[in-house]
């Protein structure tokens, strides 16, 4: 069986990692270049960046964050925030992301997918996917979950992946900095309609979160931050504990 990933993500906010509740109520959590040379010495297995002030103020990603990211890791990198061009994605690429990660500017322009798609392959392109319940339906939400984005969650995931993501990286603003658990529910709807790989993302609080999920739902990777960020649940810990429910996971001496 492939191995389920455990992805720490850090949320950049003027080039320090925070932290919110359901988007809100930042709070400040160190350094992002610290914090992703730990995590890769813990044995995380991807790193997710992603700078949330850069689609609200306009800004592209910095790239020389980016890269000094990138210099202390040996796992998958993968970027967001402010991606609006391929010409965008590309100098990402070119700072060290291995992956980048496309949200509101994909709600925009669809067709955004398509050509980071086509120019650099799907597997380089991870669609995320910031929704919150409302009435009887899953409402795809963008600029950092302040504006509706006026689609409904499943039919954009499966437009997603027709038009050449690789990855669907599904938050469930509902969950999100909760630590009551994931969406699990939704998220076995949404493996079961994707041929694609699908992250997992809000509410985690403990490991029992995490083996609930990879038990019932299809996902290939957990993302989580507060339980990463405050020591609550060490990578290495969860690592061993998800091993001895039976799930199958990469172990790394640390």
């Amino acid at each position: 069986m492939v191995a389920k990933r455990i992805i720490p993500c850090l949320d950049v906010h003027e080039g320090e990692t925070v932290k919110g509740v359901n988007f809100l109520n930042l709070r400040v959590m160190g350094d992002p270049v610290e914090m992703g040379r730990m995590y890769s010495q813990q044995g995380a297995d991807e790193l997710v960046y992603l700078d949330i002030s850069a689609t609200n103020e306009g800004r592209g990603t910095f790239l020389s964050l980016v890269k000094r990211v990138a210099s202390t890791l040996n796992i998958p990198f993968t970027v967001g925030g402010g991606i609006s061009t391929a010409d965008d994605a590309a100098r990402l690429l070119d700072s060290g992301a291995d992956k980048i990660s496309l949200n509101s500017a994909a709600l925009r322009d669809p067709s955004l997918i398509e050509k980071v798609a086509k120019r650099y392959g799907s597997q380089f392109v991870v669609v995320a996917i910031d929704a919150k319940f409302s009435s009887d339906r899953w409402d795809v939400m963008s600029n950092g979950g302040k504006l509706s984005a006026q689609r409904e969650f499943f039919e954009w995931a499966k437009e997603a992946e027709s038009r050449g993501a690789g990855e669907i990286l599904f938050t469930s603003m509902d969950h999100d900095g909760t630590k009551q658990g994931f969406a699990v529910e939704t998220l076995a709807k949404l493996c079961s309609l994707l041929n694609i790989p699908v992250i997992a993302s809000g509410g985690a609080g403990k490991a029992e979160h995490f083996s609930e999920l990879f038990l019932n739902s299809g996902v290939d990777a957990a993302l989580a931050a507060s339980v990463f960020h405050e020591g609550t649940v060490p990578i290495p810990t969860l690592k061993r504990y998800l091993e001895s429910c039976g799930i199958p996971v990469r172990i790394t001496k640390v």
